[in-house]
């Protein structure tokens, strides 16, 4: 039986003590992932964090990440990603990577070295083509080999080690915000906040910076003739993207506890060590 969700909790979408969307010049997307109302209790702060790669952060950016004391860091991106844009580390990051080695970016583990977004926009012109092709590749993000690699890493990661943990992508939206869906589904979290906090990517830190950085790549690769509008689709996320992705673990596996279980390892004894690591009362 699917267990219930928290009720909804406006209050736990900004912190008191610290903002949810951390400044930064060079790391796109960055922010705490934490502090929502769960089937527990609540959500930790300043132990869940998400962003875009880190291969062009300033030494403010890298000191600013440092103070945070993260010792895990769950990259999403694939081999030929972290080869091309390798991230950038404090001197004294003594912390741990994780990885599944391949390609994360298609479905056959091809090695591309394209984002999970700019394989999406191959062949895409229009506003409708950029959503259609999203939302296909959404469908596919729960399943691809390599990323599911990743994900168990991920959850056990966060069920064996209580400590800051940080998870990326190229962009930190696509991969790395259905593995925070992830977490938040089956912990328990309301899905208007879920929900909210994927949207967050739309509007967090320098959001056009992020847009025309992204943009540019996708130009310079096979969009040029892409209207200026379905650059902003691709470049940002919707909720029928996320939807998308939930409705195609259900449609395999009944539900999401269920593909945690059958796919990326999740038993019920490391949900429970992860709700002990993450909420509080």
């Amino acid at each position: 039986m699917r267990r219930p969700k928290a009720s909804r909790n406006v209050c736990a979408m900004t912190f008191a003590a610290q903002p949810r969307v951390l400044s930064t010049t060079g790391i796109h997307n960055f922010r705490d992932y934490g502090g929502y109302a769960a089937r527990a209790g609540h959500l930790r702060t300043g132990v869940l964090w998400r962003s875009g790669q880190h291969s062009e952060a300033t030494e403010q950016d890298l000191a600013q990440v440092h103070d945070l004391g993260i010792a895990t860091v769950i990259d999403l991106r694939g081999d030929s990603e972290r080869r091309g844009n390798p991230c950038l580390r404090h001197p004294e990051f003594s912390g741990e990577v994780v990885f599944h080695p391949g390609e994360t970016a298609t479905a056959a583990g091809g090695a591309n070295g394209l984002a999970a977004h700019e394989e999406a926009a191959r062949d895409v012109r229009t506003v409708a083509d950029a959503r259609l092709a999203m939302n296909r590749l959404y469908e596919t993000l729960p399943f691809r080999p390599v990323l599911v690699g990743t994900y168990r890493l991920f959850f056990k990661a966060l069920a064996e080690r209580p400590s800051p943990s940080l998870l990326h992508c190229l962009a930190g939206k696509d991969r790395t915000g259905v593995a925070a869906a992830l977490v938040h589904d089956l912990l328990g979290v309301h899905h208007d906040d879920l929900m909210a906090d994927y949207l967050l990517t739309n509007t967090a830190g320098n959001a056009e910076a992020r847009i025309e950085a992204g943009a540019r790549h996708v130009r310079e690769g096979f969009g040029r003739h892409m209207d200026e509008a379905a650059v902003r689709v691709i470049m940002g996320v919707e909720a029928q993207f996320l939807d998308t992705a939930f409705a195609a673990i259900r449609q395999t596996h009944g539900t999401t506890e269920s593909y945690a279980a059958q796919v990326l390892g999740v038993t019920s004894d490391m949900l429970q060590a992860i709700e002990r690591n993450l909420i509080e009362a």
